[in-house]
């Protein structure tokens, strides 16, 4: 049962950061200050997402077909956030 809810977690934070699409057609969400923070909570977000994922695979060995795809996405997630974590902390300082 634990293993069910940690799958269906993993697989819900698979959607989360499809949601910033929706979010970045408003005009507000163009400016500069808030884009960037709006982006840069998404990414942590996503990092989130790769540690938990990570967790539940490993420590509480829910490994089945979904999760182990959960690990791949979330793992492509969390790279690409933290490249635009580091672009946007090379732009905030240079």
């Amino acid at each position: 049962m634990k293993n069910k809810i940690l799958t269906a977690v993993s697989a819900i934070m698979l959607f989360v950061p499809w949601t910033l699409i929706p979010l970045r057609t408003f005009d507000w969400a163009l400016e500069s200050p808030v884009a960037e923070i709006m982006i840069s909570c998404y990414a942590v977000f996503m990092i989130f997402s790769e540690v938990f994922t990570i967790i539940s695979y490993v420590k509480a060995k829910a490994q089945n077909n979904l999760m182990k795809v959960c690990l791949i996405v979330n793992s492509l997630y969390a790279v690409a956030s933290v490249v635009i974590l580091g672009m946007i902390i090379n732009t905030h300082f240079m």
